[in-house]
């Protein structure tokens, strides 16, 4: 009997043991759920005070930028006037001499017509004076 208080005695100090330990788990687990909690919120505000620095940040910085783009588009246009400008330019003098030019390039033509229409006239003629030849060895 004596055996059976001793191991009941044993047991009910195992189980409070036991009881103690879980309570002591169950502890450092709370706590460690609010450390990771705690921790989650501080990163949370830090992204939100960010994010709220950010759109500061943008909203001070909108005319900047906006004045920048506007003058970047009018410096573009102003380049691209330009060209045009210079390409219309090239453009005239290319019209002004090809008018220069048109009476030379049309005499040349017409030299190159006579020069031509007088060479089929003699091949004409050579071709003609041939077959007379010809004609006359016949006959």
């Amino acid at each position: 009997m004596r055996d059976l208080k001793k191991q009941a005695a044993k047991e009910a100090k195992r189980y409070e043991k036991r009881i103690a330990e879980e309570a002591r788990r169950v502890a450092r687990e709370q706590a460690r759920r609010k450390t990771d909690l705690d921790r989650e919120q501080a990163i949370q505000k830090g992204q939100a005070a960010k994010a709220v620095k950010r759109e500061e940040k943008r909203i001070t910085e909108e005319p900047v930028r906006l004045a920048r783009e506007q003058v970047r588009r009018k410096t573009d246009l102003a380049r691209e006037q330009a060209i045009q400008k210079g390409q219309a330019a090239k453009a005239v003098k290319r019209e002004e001499k090809r008018i220069t030019e048109e009476p030379a390039r049309l005499a040349r033509e017409q030299v190159r017509r006579k020069t031509d229409l007088a060479r089929e006239q003699a091949i004409a003629e050579d071709q003609e004076a041939r077959r007379r030849k010809a004609k006359n060895r016949l006959l």
